[in-house]
Parts: structure tokens; sequence; C-alpha cells
């Protein structure tokens, strides 16, 4: 008998992801990550100034990457901060570094005992990603990443439009 591998459970949100109460939630950054517009600048406004004090230590971060920071007056205690691709046509490792950032995501949420989290839809506003291919990318990910026993229990996909809710049902739907 084969033993079944572990997958978090998985669910879709429509809503403000800076209201979430799970343990991480998932910053959709720029490279400097300095806030900006999108989800960068809500959960920078509702984490406060602390958020901003802590993420100029970090140096930016380069695109596929993550890093980590409290979460301040969020509900979630982290941040976990990834700069996605800028769709350039799909020639240019977009879906790649897309998977990389989710991956990288889970990798920090693993090694800080997160247990439950919240993703964006990551590329997807100002940056461009076609939100039908990001769904699928971020499912997919999620779906195959090779858990530890004990670890991630949760991870919800906050998405702000209905169709990045429609996108990532979807996804879902998909065996």
């Amino acid at each position: 008998m084969v033993a079944r591998r572990f997958v978090p459970k998985m669910k879709v949100t429509r809503g403000d992801i800076t209201r979430l109460k799970v343990e991480a939630i998932v910053n959709s950054a720029g490279k400097s990550l300095l806030g900006g517009g999108g989800v960068d600048g809500a959960i920078h406004e509702a984490a406060g100034p602390e958020l901003l004090v802590e993420c100029r230590t970090l140096g930016g971060c380069p695109t596929g990457e993550a890093r980590m920071t409290g979460g301040y007056r969020l509900a979630a205690r982290n941040v976990i901060h990834t700069v996605g691709p800028v769709w350039q046509g799909g020639d240019h490792d977009e879906i790649k570094l897309l998977a990389s950032c989710y991956s990288e995501c889970l990798k920090l949420a693993i090694e800080n005992q997160v247990r439950t989290m919240a993703f964006p839809a990551i590329s997807c506003g100002v940056f461009g990603f076609p939100v039908d291919q990001a769904a699928t990318v971020a499912v997919g990910i999620v779906r195959r990443f090779p858990y530890p026993t004990g670890t991630i229990e949760r991870v919800y996909f906050c998405c702000f439009e209905d169709e990045a809710v429609s996108a990532y049902q979807k996804a879902l739907a998909q065996p």
C-alpha cells in the first residue's frame, strides 16, 4: 500500500487579504519591498509604519524569491513578501518565476512553522499575468509541494475580483 501524500486544504475566498485571520499572508511586492500599489500598498497601510522599517533592513528581494517579516497591526502575525514576474508575453520565464514565488513562500512558511496562510493572485494586477494561467500555476505548486509531516494545514487564495475568484475555483476543481 502506498502512503498518501499530504496536501493542505485549499480554499478560494473573495475579499481583503489584510483582514484574514491566518498566521501568514503573502504580499505580492515590488523588488524594493518598500510598498507600492495594489496588494502591496494595502498590506503596508494596514500593517503600519513598523512594516516599512523592517522591510528597509532586508535589502529588497529578487523576482521569484521571498522574504518574511512580522505582521505588526495585521490580523496575520507574519507577512511573506514575494516578487512576482511582470508578464511579457510568456517567453521570459514568467511561469517558472511565478512557480518559484509560490514554492519559496511555502518553504518560508514551513521553516517558520506557519499552519495557515493566504496568497493573493500574485502578478495578476499591474504586473499583467493572465489570471487563468496564474491560478493554474498557484494551485499546481500548492498541490505538488513536498510538505513535511505536521506543517501547513490550510492555504487560502484570497482574490479581490470576481475574475480571479472564478479562475482559482476552476483551478481547484481540476484534478
